[in-house]
Parts: C-alpha cells; sequence; structure tokens
C-alpha cells in the first residue's frame, strides 16, 4: 500500500458574485492554492470565470456532478478538457457506463485532469436514502459507489469524512478522497448531516478537504485558511 499524501485544503467558493468571489480572493491572497467553483458560478459566469481564478495562480476543483446518459457526460467532459481545471465531479449513481465513458474522454482529451464520483451528498442521511429506496446505510451505499467508480478507472471519490475509514481500509490510499462537511472545532453545521474536523479528516486518510462558510464568513479569512492548514499538518 502507497503511504497517503498529505491532505490539502480547498476553499469552496460559494459565494453571490463574481465580485464577491474575486474580492473574497484579494483577502485570501497565497493563504491557500485551491479553489473550488460549484454550480452557481459557473452558472452565472461560466468558462471565462474558471480562467480568471486560474489565472490568479489558484488550482480549480470544477464541481459540477455531471450526470445524464453516457455519450452527454463524454462529451461534457471533453469541453472541460479546454479549461484550466485539475479537478471534476460527476454523479457515481450514473453508473458504471457513464463513468467508463467520462474517464474515456478525459484519458484523450485531459490526461492531466482528474476525476472524481460524488458518493452520498454530504446533506443526505439515512432517513433520506430510505425516501430515494436506498435500503443501504450512507456508509454501505458510499463503499457500493466506491466500488462502481473505481472499477470504471475513475481517479477518485468525494464522500464525507465519516466514510473515509472504511473506504480506505477497502480501496488502500491511491484512490483521490475529497471530503466536503468539514467544519473546525466549534463551527456550525449548518445543512451539513455528516461532518468532521480538519485535522479528524486528515487523520482518517482524506487526500482533499473542502471549507466554505468557516473561511469566508471570519473576521479574518486568510488567518481562518492558515489555522486550517496547521489543523491539517
Amino acid at each position: 500500500m502507497s503511504k497517503q499524501a498529505s491532505c490539502q485544503l480547498i476553499l469552496a467558493l460559494d459565494l453571490e458574485t463574481r465580485e464577491e468571489a474575486l474580492a473574497m480572493l484579494d483577502r485570501l491572497g497565497d493563504s491557500l492554492k485551491w479553489v473550488k467553483i460549484g454550480l452557481q458560478l459557473f452558472t452565472a459566469y461560466g468558462p471565462d470565470f474558471v480562467r480568471e481564478i486560474a489565472d490568479r495562480g489558484y488550482k480549480v476543483f470544477l464541481d459540477l456532478k455531471l450526470h445524464d446518459i453516457p455519450n452527454t457526460v463524454a462529451k461534457a467532459v471533453q469541453s472541460i478538457a479546454a479549461l484550466p481545471v485539475e479537478l471534476l465531479t460527476l454523479h457515481a449513481c450514473g453508473g458504471g457506463e457513464m463513468l467508463t465513458w467520462a474517464n474515456r474522454a478525459r484519458t484523450d482529451y485531459a490526461p492531466e485532469l482528474n476525476l472524481l464520483a460524488v458518493t452520498v451528498l454530504t446533506s443526505m442521511n439515512e432517513a433520506q436514502l430510505r425516501a430515494l429506496n436506498v435500503a443501504n446505510t450512507p456508509e454501505a451505499q458510499v463503499l457500493h459507489l466506491a466500488d462502481i467508480t473505481l472499477k470504471s478507472g475513475v481517479q477518485g471519490l468525494v464522500c464525507s469524512s465519516l466514510e473515509l475509514a472504511p473506504l480506505r481500509a477497502r480501496f488502500g490510499n491511491d484512490p483521490i478522497i475529497v471530503t466536503p462537511g468539514i467544519r473546525p472545532a466549534g463551527s456550525a453545521a449548518d445543512e451539513q448531516k455528516r461532518i468532521m474536523t480538519p485535522a479528524a479528516a486528515a487523520a482518517a486518510g482524506s487526500s482533499f478537504i473542502v471549507v466554505g462558510r468557516p473561511i469566508l464568513k471570519a473576521a479574518d479569512p486568510a488567518v481562518a485558511a492558515q489555522a486550517i492548514q496547521a489543523d491539517l499538518a
């Protein structure tokens, strides 16, 4: 089993406008390396916004959670290949064929890009899975979807930090595992159901943690980001 690399911080840049996002990055400066662009800002400002963030020296995690028929998702990956993106999400529940086609497009058009399959959203718990007629516990469903994902050749997973230990036990240190729902000690949980502190997530084997509001709403975002990175170290 290869040694797990150190865990890195990704800022979830979940703000309303381009102007707010750029002002936040002005405040953060070089206190972090990674920025996640989600559906809200990508839908509003498109590929040019991705380029603008990358031009500032940040590595981009594009969180679009692609989920469609295999050909459509493969074509979307091909389109994204033209952008300065290093991590891209799609939904594991799109199934093995969709994941395989997406990974084939990545191999052909953007071999440096890493695809991440979202397993079970961190806003979901067992009761919500039951409502979708999924009988598994969240942990069992994450492991099931991870197995499908990794057999398809996709490079990594997005899951809650509570599933890190069983995922590492089953699949080892090679898959990239990104964990949202990270809250520094004392932070509000907000809508997240399955959460963990940065240090605990790093210890459990997370490759990247995603943090939004505890940095975005801090009096000094750069200090908050540096404190989280100190926890990871």
